[in-house]
């Protein structure tokens, strides 16, 4: 795709964001069954189902445009969920593992951030008054679900992590 407008360069970052969600949606239950802390595993797991509702929104769009999602793989998050999977695939003690897979979620979620946040500008530019507000719900659950994280490993996960026990 030539991009020579505006209308094409949102067409391939919703694109981009489509594919970045579908990878999301196969990568999270990996990410739920490799945390311990059972509150990390209900956001990783919330999060899911937020992220299916995400794909749907862009499919709704999609529609909208008459055009299809497809056709293009978003390397940028399959370098993030590449980092989340080398992380569980270290085997570091538990508590360590789920502060690591915060910091792989914030970095997914900040990722996913700058792609709404951007889409969701060209589309009041574009007068697309609908996708605006689908895309704004979708940026701010991925603000919920970051701030979520935070506030997890500031209350509990990253103190655990930073515990050694000393073995005798």
């Amino acid at each position: 795709m030539e991009l020579e407008t505006l209308r094409d360069l949102y067409i391939d970052e919703l694109k981009d964001l489509y594919s970045a969600e579908k990878q999301l949606v196969k990568a999270l239950p990996k990410m739920v069954r490799a945390a311990s802390n059972p509150e990390l595993k209900r956001a990783f797991s919330d999060h899911l189902d937020q992220t299916q509702g995400h794909v749907e929104r862009l499919e709704t769009i999609f529609a909208d445009l008459d055009i299809t999602g497809r056709g293009k793989k978003c390397v940028g998050m399959e370098g993030v969920i590449e980092e989340a999977s080398e992380i569980i695939q270290d085997k570091p003690k538990p508590h360590v593992l789920d502060a690591g897979l915060i910091s792989r979620g914030q970095h997914v979620e900040h990722y996913e951030m700058a792609g709404y946040g951007t889409v969701r500008t060209y589309a009041e530019q574009l007068g697309e008054a609908k996708h605006v507000r689908l895309l704004e719900q979708t940026l701010q659950e991925e603000k919920d679900a970051d701030e979520l994280l935070s506030e997890l490993a500031l209350s509990t996960i990253n103190l655990q992590a930073n515990t050694k026990t000393v073995d005798r």
